[in-house]
C-alpha cells in the first residue's frame, strides 16, 4: 500500500495486518513513518513498512521486485498516494503547479500498477485505488487535484474490463470529506493568502469560502478508519464493485453527476457555491 505516513493510508495499513493480510506499507519519506508504527503497535500488528516515492519509476520498480522476491508473491495492491491542491484559479495558477500534482495523484497510480499487474496477474489479485467524491463532481478552486482524480477514474474505468479478463479485479473506493487527515476542506491552505492571489476571481472564491464554512458540508465526514473498513471489504469481496462510495453522504454526492446526463445539475450545483451571477439572456442560450 502507498501512502501510509497518515489518514487513509494509516488506519488501511492497519485494517490489513489485522485481517490478515501480510502489508507491505510504503510511504515516500520512511523517517516519517513515527505514527504509522505507533498505530501498528497499539493495534498489536506487524507492518513491514518500506520507502517508495511513486514518482520514480526506480523507486516503484525497486520496491515491487522487493515484496516478490521477500513473499514470493503480491495478491493486492492499493493506491493512496496523493497530494493536496488548493490554488488560485486557472489563470493565477501554474503549469508547473498542475504538472506536480498530476505527477503523484495520477501518473504515480500508473506507475505502482504497471508494475504491480503481472504480479496481480500471477496471484489473480486485486488493484484498488483511492478515489475522491472530486474525482466524479468537480469543484472550484481544486482544478489540479479534481483533473487528477477524474483521469484515475477515467484510467482505472477503461482498465477495469481488460485486467478482469486476465483475472485481476480493480475498484476503485471512493470517500468524501474524511476528518482528522492532511485532505480536509482546507487542507494546507491559508485562505486569506489564496484570495489575496486569485485577482478578479478573489469575490468568487470568499463566496465559495462562505458557502463551505456555513453549509457545504453538512451531513458530511468519516473517520479515516471507516473509510479503511471500507477499502477492507472490497478487498475480500469476491465480486467486489468498480466504484465503491464510503458512505451514504458519499454516494448521495455522487448522484449529481452519475444521473446528470447533459451536466446542467452539477453546473447549477457548483453556481450556488460560488454565487450565482446573472442568468444568461436568450442570445446566449441560443449559441
Amino acid at each position: 500500500m502507498t501512502g501510509t505516513s497518515s489518514g487513509i493510508g494509516l488506519a488501511t495499513a492497519v485494517a490489513a495486518a489485522r485481517a490478515g493480510f501480510a502489508t507491505v506499507a510504503t510511504l515516500r519519506d520512511p523517517a516519517r513513518a513515527g505514527a504509522l508504527r505507533e498505530a501498528a503497535d497499539r493495534a498489536d500488528v506487524a507492518l513491514d513498512v518500506r520507502g517508495l516515492d511513486v514518482t520514480d519509476p526506480d523507486s516503484v520498480a525497486h520496491c515491487v521486485d522487493a515484496v516478490q522476491q521477500t513473499y514470493g508473491r503480491l495478491d493486492a495492491v492499493v493506491n493512496n498516494a496523493g497530494v493536496s491542491n488548493f490554488d488560485p484559479t486557472l489563470e493565477m495558477s501554474t503549469t508547473e503547479a498542475l504538472r506536480a500534482n498530476l505527477e503523484v495523484n495520477f501518473f504515480g497510480v500508473v506507475e505502482v500498477s504497471r508494475a504491480a499487474m503481472p504480479l496481480l496477474r500471477a496471484s489473480r489479485g486485486r488493484l484498488l485505488t483511492i478515489g475522491s467524491v472530486h474525482g466524479i463532481v468537480g469543484q472550484p478552486f481544486n482544478e489540479a487535484y479534481c483533473a487528477a482524480k477524474f483521469a484515475v477514474e477515467g484510467f482505472m474505468e477503461s482498465l477495469a474490463p481488460v485486467a478482469e479478463a486476465h483475472g485481476v479485479k480493480v475498484s476503485v473506493v471512493v470517500p468524501g470529506f474524511v476528518r482528522g487527515t492532511r485532505f480536509g476542506i482546507f487542507p494546507d491552505i491559508n485562505r486569506k493568502t489564496i484570495e489575496a492571489a486569485s485577482g478578479p476571481y478573489a469575490g468568487t472564491f470568499a463566496d465559495y469560502i462562505h458557502w463551505v464554512t456555513h453549509q457545504g458540508w453538512e451531513g458530511a465526514g468519516q473517520d479515516a478508519a471507516d473509510v479503511a473498513d471500507v477499502v477492507i471489504r472490497t478487498l475480500l469481496a469476491e465480486r467486489p464493485a468498480f466504484r465503491v462510495p464510503t458512505d451514504a453522504w458519499a454516494a448521495a454526492y455522487l448522484e449529481n453527476k452519475l444521473t446528470d446526463r447533459d451536466g446542467s445539475v452539477v453546473r447549477e450545483l457548483a453556481r450556488t457555491w460560488i454565487g450565482r451571477g446573472p442568468e444568461p439572456d436568450d442570445t446566449e442560450q441560443e449559441r
